[in-house]
C-alpha cells in the first residue's frame, strides 16, 4: 500500500541536541575533576541516568536530577550547596538553549505536506519538547504531535491506530536505529534512517541492521526522492 502518513522524530532529526548534552556533561565533569577523573565521572552519570530512567524517563529534567544524584555519589556526600547550585544552573542553560535546525529539514517538510499527512513522533519530557518544538517554527507542518515516553512496539501500534492507517501506510524518518526504526520495521512500517554525528550511548545498537523496508539516507534532502522511488 502506498505511504500515506510520515512521522518524523525531533532530536537530531530535526534539529541539533545530543551535542547540546554533551558539552553539559564536560562542565559536569570539569565540576567533579577534584574527585574523579572525566572519564570515569562520565562513566558514573550514565548509570545514574540508566538506574533512573524507570522513575524519570528522558530528557533535561531528568538529566539535571542524575547529575546531582551523580555528583553527590563521586564526591561521598562532602560536595557543597555551591556546586549544587552550579549543577542547577548547567540544567537552567540546557533548558533554555536556542533550537537550531539540521540543514534541508524545513525545505522536506514544506515539499512533503501536500502528498503525505505528516506528523512529529518524539519521546522526552512534554515541557520541554512543547518547547523545543514552538521555537523550531516546524509545528505549523504537522497533521498531529506525538510526545512519547518511549518509543516501543507498543507504542507505534497506538499512534498508528490512532491515525486509523494500516502499518504498511505508515513510515517513520529519524536518527536511531533502536527507538525510531527497529520498532518500526518489526510492525510491518517502513523506516528511514538519518543518522546523526553523535549518538547517545543509551541509542546505540551494536549491529549492522539491514531490511528490506529501510533506506539508509546520507541528508534528510534525500527523503523526497526516496519516496517518490516508491511510487
Amino acid at each position: 500500500m502506498p505511504i500515506k502518513t510520515i512521522a518524523f522524530d525531533a532530536d537530531d532529526t530535526l534539529w541539533h541536541n545530543e551535542g547540546l548534552f554533551r558539552e553539559a556533561e564536560k562542565e559536569f565533569c570539569n565540576l567533579l575533576e577534584d574527585y574523579m577523573p572525566q572519564h570515569s565521572s562520565v562513566k558514573e552519570l550514565y548509570r545514574v541516568e540508566l538506574q533512573n530512567m524507570q522513575l524519570y524517563g528522558y530528557g533535561i529534567k531528568a538529566f539535571m536530577l542524575s547529575m546531582i544524584e551523580s555528583a553527590i555519589e563521586i564526591s561521598g556526600r562532602t560536595m557543597n550547596v555551591t556546586d549544587i547550585e552550579q549543577i542547577l544552573r548547567i540544567g537552567k542553560e540546557l533548558l533554555q538553549k536556542p533550537v537550531i535546525l539540521l540543514d534541508h529539514v524545513e525545505e522536506v517538510l514544506k515539499e512533503l505536506r501536500s502528498e503525505y499527512r505528516l506528523i512529529l513522533a518524539t519521546k522526552g519530557d512534554l515541557l520541554d519538547q512543547q518547547r523545543k518544538l514552538q521555537k523550531s517554527g516546524l509545528e505549523k507542518y504537522f497533521h498531529h504531535i506525538e510526545i512519547m515516553s518511549e518509543k516501543k512496539e507498543s507504542d507505534y501500534e497506538k499512534v498508528i491506530k490512532h491515525l486509523d492507517i494500516k502499518p504498511t501506510e505508515f513510515a517513520m524518518v529519524g536518527n536511531s536505529l533502536k527507538s525510531d526504526i527497529l520498532p518500526v520495521l518489526n510492525l510491518e512500517a517502513r523506516a528511514f534512517h538519518v543518522p546523526y554525528h553523535i549518538t547517545w550511548e543509551h541509542e546505540k545498537v551494536d549491529r549492522k541492521v539491514e531490511h528490506p523496508r529501510l533506506t539508509l539516507l546520507e541528508d534528510i534532502s534525500e527523503l523526497p526522492k526516496h519516496l517518490s522511488n516508491l511510487g
